[in-house]
């Protein structure tokens, strides 16, 4: 006999619920082994970061943002934001994707080598993206970009026909709209 039910909640199969990416915004206590806490919580239940950002934000209050986008179901998500809340030094966790008052902003630098057409073209299509020239040699150019996730992924792609050589990204950065305080 088979016994067809899963040994524990992990084995649950949500085949059949498509992953969203998320981005949480959690406001922390600014002490040390927060930050490996967070990451622990990830690593141990198997769920990866996207991409992780963390900075003291009130000195007077020692309080930290840190800002982490990873993937998942619905379910995989609710647990994440419940897991994040329940940590001690955590005094707020919010879902930026899930309010429509968010904001997603991120840094990146791309450097692009080229010469003649190829190089004028990469001059042109950072125009258009409003990507600032910061380093230029006769073969190459550093161009620095500002915005949401999606443009400098759409950036990037387009810089690959162009001579893209390496890529820095900072990480995403989010906000609330708005006269709200976290």
């Amino acid at each position: 006999m088979t016994d067809t039910q899963p040994a524990s909640v992990y084995d649950l199969s949500h085949a059949d619920q498509e992953e969203s990416r998320a981005t949480f915004a959690v406001l922390v206590d600014n002490e040390p082994g927060v930050l490996h806490r967070v990451v622990g919580l990830f690593a141990a239940r198997g769920y990866n970061i996207d991409s992780l950002t963390v900075a003291e934000t009130d000195p007077n209050a020692h309080t930290s943002r840190i800002t982490i986008v990873t993937r998942g179901t619905p379910q995989v998500l609710g647990q994440i934001e419940a897991q994040l809340q329940k940590m001690v030094s955590t005094r707020h966790v919010q879902d930026v994707t899930k309010d429509p008052n968010g904001i997603e902003r991120e840094l990146a630098l791309v450097k692009v080598r080229g010469t003649g057409a190829e190089r004028v073209e990469a001059l042109r299509v950072s125009d258009i993206f409003r990507a600032k020239v910061v380093d230029t040699t006769h073969e190459s150019f550093v161009f620095e970009l500002t915005g949401a996730p999606s443009k400098i992924d759409k950036y990037v792609d387009l810089m690959k026909g162009l001579g893209l050589v390496e890529v820095s990204r900072t990480g995403v950065l989010s906000l609330q709209r708005g006269v709200e305080v976290f």
